[in-house]
């Protein structure tokens, strides 16, 4: 995973500022596009600082040796691995260069697939290409010939020492690199308890599905947002300027019983009814 790279905090993103964190190449077939990689998501979490609770005075992180206590600037600090116990190789920047020279300056296309192939629990992070100087053309064509073809492209890359697998595909006129999950990080859910027989009764899902189309929309991204983020930024307001917070109090709602759930579905479609007739009057 790329979570190495620059977080984009609010403010950054106010002032427009894109940071490219891997410049390399599209290989595709004999084509070559050189691009730059832009982080195509942001960083949603408030950034908290860690206080001294006496005086509220920072603390900061140390990076302290095992054997004599010290701490160790930056400059001085490399990565080794443990090929036994205590024994180290050490490996430099060049090194991990070196494994494989070619996987870490391109994103090799090796299949098109539709996207429909692809299970969504693969996706993990989005990523913007910009075609360098020169290579317009090129660039184009793969956008073009994407979106004509309907299908996207599979390649693997090399960045922060870790091999990615990943999807390109057009996103309006800029293509864009989805780096996926190895099917191997997916987490097998054997281990949990999970039902298999149908319990519920041709009625109970008839009003569910009921519900559901009364619910269904087009889907827009715009009308989400992280609203918990916006209560927690307005109480910050509110104590910056000395102002005592309320505690709000809030029930957990308890699970229906079995046989209370037809009931429910029922008073949840008359309720959604309800809505729906305040918001056109």
């Amino acid at each position: 995973m790329i979570d190495e790279s620059p977080q984009v905090d609010y403010e950054e993103e106010k002032r427009g500022a894109m940071r490219s964190i891997w410049r390399g190449a599209i290989s595709f077939g004999l084509i070559h596009i050189p691009v730059r990689l832009y982080s195509a998501s942001r960083n949603r979490a408030l950034k908290f600082k860690l206080l001294h609770k006496q005086d509220l005075s920072e603390i900061r992180y140390a990076r302290i040796c095992k054997a004599d206590g010290k701490e160790i600037p930056w400059e001085n600090i490399v990565k080794g691995y443990e090929y036994s116990k205590g024994d180290y190789v050490v490996l430099t920047e060049e090194d991990f260069e070196s494994a494989n020279p070619k996987k870490t300056k391109t994103i090799e296309i090796i299949d098109f697939t539709g996207e429909d192939q692809i299970d969504t629990m693969l996706y993990d992070t989005p990523y913007y290409l910009e075609p360098e100087k020169g290579s317009a053309k090129a660039y184009n064509l793969l956008r073009e010939a994407l979106k004509r073809s309907k299908k996207v492209a599979v390649g693997n890359y090399v960045i922060r020492q870790h091999e990615h697998l990943g999807v390109i595909k057009p996103h309006g006129d800029v293509l864009v690199l989805n780096q996926l999950r190895y099917h191997t990080e997916i987490v097998s859910p054997k281990e949990l308890n999970i039902p298999k027989e149908a319990t519920a009764t041709k009625n109970e899902v008839d009003i569910a599905l009921k519900f559901i189309d009364q619910l269904t929309k087009p889907f827009r991204p715009g009308d989400y947002s992280d609203t918990y983020i916006d209560e927690v930024k307005k109480i910050i307001a509110q104590k910056s300027k000395g102002k005592k917070v309320k505690i709000k109090k809030s029930q957990e709602k308890k699970s229906p019983k079995v046989h209370d759930i037809m009931g429910l579905l029922k008073e949840s479609l008359e309720q959604h009814k309800k809505k729906g007739r305040k918001k056109a009057a």
